[in-house]
């Protein structure tokens, strides 16, 4: 029976941690005993934060509407609810981009929301 060495094989692997590793500070970037648990341990935080990026951003949203309909005279609840009634179907991203941005137009569907809201 031969004798398998396993350099090139076993070399890639540890190189492809490797390069994953880059960046990291001390050892862990340059050990390869440490850098696989640390590159495991950030994947998992990559994917578990892909998944809270979208709840953080629905959150910076709804707190912007709130702070532009509040300068309007409305709390958000019922700003949103008035929005439905009056059949205005836009997204909570484009609204706050509109409530930091372009405030006469955010006044407007603020209006329409009131408008709603008293019929």
């Amino acid at each position: 029976m031969p004798r398998v060495k396993r350099g090139f094989k076993a070399r890639r692997r540890r190189n492809k941690v490797l390069a994953r590793a880059k960046g990291f500070r001390g050892t862990r970037k340059n050990c390869f005993r440490i850098a696989i648990s640390v590159v495991r341990r950030a994947y998992a935080y990559a994917h578990r934060d892909r998944r809270n990026k979208k709840r953080d951003f629905r959150r910076l949203w709804i707190t912007r509407i709130n702070a532009g309909a509040r300068a309007c005279g409305l709390k958000y609840s019922q700003f949103m609810c008035g929005l439905k009634k009056s059949g205005i179907d836009v997204d909570r991203s484009m609204l706050a981009d509109i409530a930091m941005n372009d405030q006469p137009a955010f006044a407007k569907f603020v209006e329409a929301a009131k408008t709603a809201l008293s019929n």
